[in-house]
């Protein structure tokens, strides 16, 4: 069988809901464009999977989720304009380079699409380093102490003190590393064996992310 049928193979969750490693993995890869750049649609798309797997941790990551579909509709939106305008959001590199240059960014009343890529950009930080770390502890150890790693290290460095006290509250609910696996993935096995390729890409699509807007000098955005 397949490592895609695998993946989507129900297990208690419904085909669909869980969280589909080798998807996000494909998604991720299908996001690099030459020259550096990063296709937006693809990006979403790998973002909305991520997403399913903040929903199936439940409360545990509400510090992050409610913010992420946000932005994500919100860059929806942007390519959701008219052709004359949306041409402007197909990839990371056409999307910084307009707004910069058009000056929206410091335009009042604007809803920037660089500065919301900006916040998913440093969630997808968290998520790799979390999800990085996992591979390196046994079933049965408790995530708790990755994922306030994983946190302090990345998104809480962005977050008020408020925030991180909740965040680090909630994560005390972390299951073990081979719980998680069986609440969020449908196929266990498919998805420790498809977890190195789904972090290489998202790993790129990260640093390729980093280096935009290193470029283009956003990553003050407010």
């Amino acid at each position: 069988m397949s490592k895609t049928s695998l993946a989507t193979q129900t297990n208690g969750t419904e085909n669909g809901n869980c969280f589909d490693i080798l998807k996000v993995s494909n998604l991720f890869e299908t996001s690099l464009l030459e020259e550096d750049d990063v296709q937006l649609d693809a990006y979403l798309a790998a973002y909305e999977e991520i997403m399913k797997f903040f929903q199936l941790m439940g409360s545990v990551f509400s510090f992050v989720s409610s913010d992420v579909r946000s932005k994500i509709d919100i860059l929806y939106a942007l390519r959701a304009k008219d052709a004359e305008e949306q041409e402007h959001f197909n990839t990371f590199r056409t999307m910084l380079e307009y707004e910069k240059e058009a000056q929206l960014l410091t335009q009042k009343g604007y809803v920037s699409g660089s500065r919301t890529l900006l916040r998913l950009h440093r969630g997808l930080d968290f998520v790799y380093e979390f999800l990085n770390r996992i591979q390196a502890i046994p079933d049965d150890q408790k995530t708790v102490d990755v994922c306030k790693e994983a946190y302090d290290d990345t998104l809480g460095k962005h977050h008020s003190f408020l925030i991180r006290k909740g965040a680090r509250l909630a994560m005390y609910a972390m299951p073990t590393r081979g719980d998680l696996l069986k609440k969020v993935c449908s196929d266990v096995e498919a998805a420790k064996e498809n977890l190195p390729s789904m972090l290489k890409y998202m790993r790129t699509n990260y640093d390729r992310t980093e280096g935009l807007y290193t470029l283009y000098d956003l990553h003050s955005l407010p």
